[in-house]
């Protein structure tokens, strides 16, 4: 029998961890019904989001995202609703990255939104057209969440 091989499989050590908070934001249409917040980050559109620092709870972190990134900062943020995605990417030039994202869901009075330097603009969507506007299964998958949530509560 010839000897075993080593495998080639990365050690799972080797995959780096990083994990992010989010918010999904909506508010009362004029008509009725949701509007929710997308952020165009150049080449897809997205939820607010982004790293939790050291200390922070995923909470704090979702929503000092959400005002670095939208100036939003008056939000009723539900209890009930919590969502975690997790996927996998390689930045160019370094190794495989595991994203564990955190989601929570907030609504809004105002409509006023100030986007930061890592945006080139925003939209208010109903609940559909956000869904398919947005590019990446998970993303997918926490807008269908979040609609199912919703539709539940009311």
């Amino acid at each position: 029998m010839p000897p075993r091989r080593k495998s080639t499989a990365k050690k799972k050590g080797s995959t780096r961890q990083e994990r992010s908070a989010g918010v999904i934001v909506f508010r009362k249409g004029p008509a009725g019904g949701n509007l929710f917040l997308l952020l165009d980050y150049g080449r897809y559109w997205d939820f607010p989001k982004g790293h939790i620092e050291e200390g922070e709870d995923e909470r704090a972190a979702a929503l000092r995202e959400l005002a670095e990134e939208t100036a939003i900062v008056d939000v009723d943020a539900m209890d009930d609703f919590r969502h975690e995605i997790v996927y996998f990417f390689r930045p160019p030039g370094r190794g495989l990255v595991r994203k564990t994202v955190v989601f929570f869901l907030a609504e809004v009075e105002s409509e006023e939104v100030t986007i930061s330097h890592e945006h080139v603009g925003y939209e208010w969507l109903k609940g559909e057209d956000a869904l398919a506007r947005v590019k990446y299964p998970t993303a997918k998958e926490v807008m269908r969440a979040a609609l199912k949530h919703l539709d539940r509560a009311n």
